[in-house]
């Protein structure tokens, strides 16, 4: 491949525009079911609805379908640019077919077009991905987007950025966006990505902080190669590294707050090792140190799930060495006293403070990110005495009570949350009468004492027994000040 110039770009940008070829122009060309069947990589009904030869359809088909169309059309929907030379596109015959994955992808108003390597497994195909394969948009790069903490800055850092994604949604609201990574091809394809879309992009090759060296940033995402696999030649670069276990996650996240400015953010997609005789939180805590964190499992493997994954990830079931690779890869995860694997995300401030480490396989509102951002206001903000607070119910809470009609009391109560984590929480009556009272007019402490006094117990036991349990409240978003 050959660099992308200012000219390319332009008749790049100008041939898309043309043609429509956006998220809406190909939504509405393709309709609700054959783009709901593409996104699950089935292309036999978007096919269909592309067979006008016009340049939306020739742009669909050659891209997003992969599949061959006349050599006449692709020179009618792009004029001007030499999409062969640029390695874009191979021409055989008359026919041309895409070597590269170019395709639009929007965030509110913002319009891109994200370059990467060809999207595996449409219509149940998979062929042996290369190993230094540029993987586009996927639902990992996604869930970071949407964890990303939507604050302003001056300066964010993008480990293993891959064909650029998190770059291009941080160009929205940061000054200088600095994208690293060990895969030169990646870096190429995010250089073009950045180019694409007009986007100001510092490229620099090398492993985790290495690029960096002596530099801080205010914002630092990473969707890093977190899969946890053994040494070996068949390993992909966006996914796998020389590096044991969980140590790559490991690295990035204790020496993150030696490149974070005071108060900034570090952001991980993560696996971690669950390890014989030891607790997963207490191992994450000893990466974090005495800085302020949370983190999420989101999901737990046992090995052989785990090992079943990767492997059809990269299309290895049904091929001769597919019983060998599974075999080696679990002997590998034994000899190392790996129980099992979690899954999920590692949010860092750098701020003085601990470890909340939890595990949250359920449904949870999207984006996160700013509930994220709202959750480490609260429970950093929070006084030590929470008596003199004028609490309110966040506007989001229901009750839920469940029990036997006619009942003097319910059997349980239930404060659950519709936004953010979506979390419930199971109170008592006490509790759920503390909650009902919190509309700012009174104190907590005054609260409190008038439930003592209705309860006919001591003042002192009644605050001991329910702060901790607001506290809880306040920092879950259920209650606010």
């Amino acid at each position: 491949m050959i660099e992308l110039t200012g000219t390319d770009v332009d008749v790049l940008r100008e041939a898309f525009g043309q043609a429509g070829y956006t998220v809406e122009g190909v939504a509405a060309r393709l309709g609700p079911q054959a783009n709901g069947a593409l996104a699950r990589n089935e292309t036999t009904l978007a096919g269909r609805r592309t067979s006008s030869g016009d340049a939306l359809d020739t742009i669909i088909r050659l891209f997003l379908l992969q599949r061959d169309v006349p050599e006449a059309l692709v020179l009618q929907a792009f004029p001007g640019v030499d999409l062969v030379a640029l390695g874009i596109i191979a021409v055989d015959g008359g026919s041309a077919r895409a070597l590269l994955d170019i395709r639009p992808y929007a965030e509110d108003d913002r319009q891109w077009w994200v370059i990467a390597d060809l999207t595996p497994g449409l219509d149940g195909r998979r062929e042996p991905m290369r190993s230094d394969y540029a993987l586009g948009i996927s639902s990992a790069s996604l869930s970071l987007v949407n964890l990303t903490v939507p604050i302003k800055a001056e300066r964010a850092l993008d480990i293993g950025t891959g064909s650029g994604i998190q770059s291009l949604h941080l160009s929205n609201r940061v000054n200088q966006v600095v994208a690293t990574d060990v895969n030169p091809r990646a870096l190429r394809l995010a250089r073009w990505t950045a180019a694409l879309n007009r986007i100001e992009l510092d490229v620099r090759e090398g492993s985790l902080f290495e690029p960096v060296r002596g530099e801080r940033f205010d914002l630092i995402v990473s969707n890093p190669p977190y899969v946890i696999s053994p040494p070996g030649e068949d390993q992909l670069t966006y996914r796998e590294t020389g590096f044991a276990g969980d140590t790559l996650v490991e690295q990035l996240v204790r020496q993150a707050p030696n490149h974070l400015t005071d108060g900034g953010w570090c952001q991980l997609l993560a696996n971690w090792t669950y390890i014989r005789g030891e607790d997963w939180r207490d191992r994450i805590a000893a990466w974090t140190g005495d800085r302020s964190a949370w983190a999420v499992q989101r999901e737990l493997l046992d090995p052989s799930e785990y090992v079943e994954l990767w492997l059809r990830d990269a299309g290895v079931p049904g091929t001769p060495s597919y019983t060998a690779q599974y075999d080696a890869w679990m002997r590998w995860l034994d000899a190392q006293a790996v129980e099992a694997i979690g899954m999920g995300w590692i949010t860092l401030h750098n701020v003085a403070g601990t470890l909340d480490a939890e595990e949250w396989p359920y449904e949870i509102e999207q984006p996160i990110g700013p509930h994220v951002l709202r959750r480490f206001e609260r429970a950093e903000g929070m006084p030590a005495d929470l008596t003199g607070l004028h609490l309110v119910v966040a506007d989001d809470v229901i009750q839920e009570t469940t029990g036997r009609p006619g009942a003097e009391d319910p059997a349980a109560i239930v404060l659950r949350r519709q936004r953010g984590m979506r979390r419930a929480e199971q109170v008592d009556t006490v509790l759920a009468g503390f909650v009902g009272a919190c509309d700012g007019d009174l104190s907590a402490g005054q609260i409190l004492a008038a439930l003592a006094d209705l309860l006919d117990r001591p003042a002192v036991e009644v605050l001991q027994d329910y702060l901790p349990q607001i506290r809880r409240l306040v920092v879950e978003g259920f209650l606010d000040y």
